[in-house]
């Protein structure tokens, strides 16, 4: 696989894995809660951001201190880090030259599928 075929796929997959990641929220219009209001209204701020999905930002002494968000998003956040990291570990393996040919990959996956 030539490095220009390489790449065309790696835009595409980032292309791909940042059409999936659905955030129904706008950092520029996140809700702001303080620190004691999480203490207070902890269960009332659960509730929030399972149904819409919007994180919130807690702030202690007028700092931001933490997120708050839902599982889901969590989770999909992170499949998308790992997908992310695994291409940059993949561009730095073709910049690095640690590449294999087609023939030279079908033979190990042959070795490893026996």
């Amino acid at each position: 696989m030539s490095l220009g075929v390489c790449s065309t796929f790696l835009e595409h997959a980032v292309s791909a894995a940042l059409q999936r990641m659905q955030w129904h929220y706008s950092i520029t219009r996140m809700r702001t809660e303080l620190v004691t209001t999480l203490k207070r209204q902890a269960t009332e701020l659960l509730d929030d951001i399972r149904q819409d999905k919007s994180p919130i930002l807690i702030t202690q002494h007028g700092l931001p201190a933490a997120y708050l968000v839902d599982v889901e998003s969590y989770e999909a956040l992170q499949e998308h880090v790992n997908l992310l990291e695994g291409i940059a570990r993949g561009e730095r393996a073709i910049e690095d030259n640690r590449v294999l040919s087609h023939d030279a990959a079908k033979a190990r996956m042959k070795r490893w599928l026996k």
